[in-house]
């Protein structure tokens, strides 16, 4: 049995995971922390295991969190209030209103095109279009099969992530207003 005094260390293995999980921006998937540790699975479960007790044992400022078989650092529960005002919501503020609308309408109507973007909102969607793909909330999914073949948008990984959904499944339903505003009208003379 370790003492007092040894416990208060990380093993070697614990203190490789937390650095690559300090060092990463986004959550890491079992396989790529395999990979990149070169520990078996049950080896890297139990230095995830670890490092996961020692943050709560130790009440740092940081969790270990898993989250839909990915790991990453997050502010500990207890300090969101005091963080809530420096730093808010962190998509909101990253996001105007127009850019949020736009992203809504791609995660509830994709894929769809731009022209498909604008005959919803009434407006010109090209600046913010570049801005959410610049910002890789969405990608090219495709080309629609029409004159002059535009490109079909869809959300990405980090969409889910930022707004912390499994899937595309978990958005919130729509009233039957909303999803009328949502739909696309045909339009067969696409261009780009």
């Amino acid at each position: 049995m370790a003492t007092e005094q040894e416990q208060r260390f990380l093993s070697e293995d614990g203190r490789l995971v937390e650095v690559l999980l300090f060092l990463e921006n986004e959550p890491v998937s079992l396989e790529r922390l395999m990979k990149m540790t070169s520990l078996g699975e049950e080896q890297l479960l139990a230095a995830l295991e670890e490092v996961k007790g020692y943050y709560n044992r130790y009440m740092h400022g940081l969790d270990l969190v898993e989250s839909h078989g990915s790991y990453h650092f997050l502010p500990s529960a207890d300090l969101h209030e005091k963080l809530r005002s420096v730093y808010g919501r962190r998509v909101d503020r990253r996001l105007s209103r127009a850019a949020l609308e736009t992203l809504s309408i791609v995660a509830y109507s994709q894929p769809i095109t731009r022209r498909e973007i604008d005959n919803i909102r009434g407006v010109s969607s090209d600046s913010i279009i570049r801005l959410l793909r610049e910002r890789e909330y969405i990608k090219v999914v495709g080309r629609k099969d029409v004159i002059g073949h535009p490109c079909l948008y869809g959300t990405s990984r980090k969409f889910l992530f930022e707004f912390n959904l499994e899937s595309i499944a978990a958005l919130p339903k729509l009233s039957d207003i909303d999803r009328q505003r949502f739909e696309k009208e045909p339009d067969e003379k696409e261009d780009e």
